[in-house]
């Protein structure tokens, strides 16, 4: 099959910040204040969560809203991050993945909402591959359009602990160093050109025009990619180009991943590193959420890949 339309765009952006190694609160100096304490507590929570995984590694006899039985690992991450956050007094909404509805924190003096996912991945801990912390974060209601965000972040728990997050004044990355501290290890990140794909779904269920987007990127040589980690393989493709994607499929054309803690935190992210997302037909960040569990299909990573997919639904 040829190709359909993969044309580049990439624009360099001008770093803001100079110094090597400036640590996370340095880094956060003009940030509002709020938001500001909002990152820190959770920085400092996660490295809390990054030595943990060692002694939790067993599944617990619970089960989430979604039927999926939790690891001890979900349940100790959410209970750490929740605590801390009730009792920060900045935070008066909070939606988690392990969670069946929104949180209100009575006696709040702030305005601010997040959504988590203490644990992405977390199926994949017994075999250590890298799993992560997502984090959406708004002003008021979490049932909100994703473009409706003030920022978002995540935590990648790999062979380093790596903290992404943006306040839309660029995407910046930190490494948690050996003294326990987050510094900077790239920042502005702009998602570059490239070529991988990281397909969810069995082939054998795709939708057509799902089916012809696959296609179309393997004709270009696009090298899969795919880890099961939607937090890591995410963050690849951030830096080195290409596409994820978790479609509707036949049976499920809804999808599978979640729009509050998943598709909507991981797009704002990486659209505002240049990039888009959608689920196939509109921009998943205009979406106004159903429900705490409505689920999506996903597209996300580069403008041509995404404005590709859009293409091709639109011609079925």
């Amino acid at each position: 099959m040829s190709s359909v339309g993969l044309t580049t765009t990439f624009k360099n952006s001008v770093c803001a910040h100079k110094k090597d190694n400036m640590k996370l609160n340095e880094h956060l100096a003009d940030c509002d204040s709020d938001l500001r304490e909002l990152i820190l507590r959770i920085s400092e929570v996660t490295k809390k969560i990054a030595k943990g995984f060692a002694s939790r590694q067993s599944y617990s006899d619970t089960r989430n809203i979604y039927g999926e039985q939790q690891m001890a690992l979900d349940k100790w991450a959410d209970e750490v991050i929740i605590d801390d956050l009730k009792g920060s007094g900045i935070v008066k909404y909070l939606a988690s993945e392990e969670q069946p509805e929104v949180l209100e924190f009575e006696g709040a003096t702030g305005d601010l909402g997040v959504t988590l996912d203490p644990l992405d991945g977390s199926s994949l801990i017994g075999v250590n591959l890298a799993v992560g912390t997502i984090v959406g974060i708004y002003r008021g209601n979490v049932l909100s359009p994703g473009n409706q965000m003030v920022g978002a972040m995540y935590v990648l728990y790999g062979p380093l602990t790596i903290l992404t997050y943006t306040v839309k004044k660029g995407v910046h990355e930190f490494v948690l160093n050996d003294d326990g501290e987050f510094v900077t290890h790239e920042e502005n990140i702009r998602i570059p050109d490239g070529k991988i794909y990281a397909p969810g779904a069995l082939r054998k269920n795709y939708l057509p025009f799902h089916m012809k987007f696959i296609e179309a990127l393997e004709s270009e040589g696009y090298k899969l990619r795919f880890s099961g980690s939607f937090v890591a393989d995410v963050h690849q493709i951030m830096h080195k180009g290409g596409v994820f994607t978790y479609p509707g499929f036949v049976s499920k054309e809804s999808g599978k991943l979640r729009l509050l803690f998943e598709a909507n935190p991981m797009g704002f992210i990486v659209t505002q590193a240049g990039g888009a997302t959608s689920d196939g037909r509109r921009d998943i960040l205009s979406v106004q959420p159903e429900a705490v569990s409505h689920r999506i299909p996903v597209y996300i990573g580069g403008k041509k890949e995404i404005d590709l997919i859009q293409k091709l639904s639109a011609e079925e």
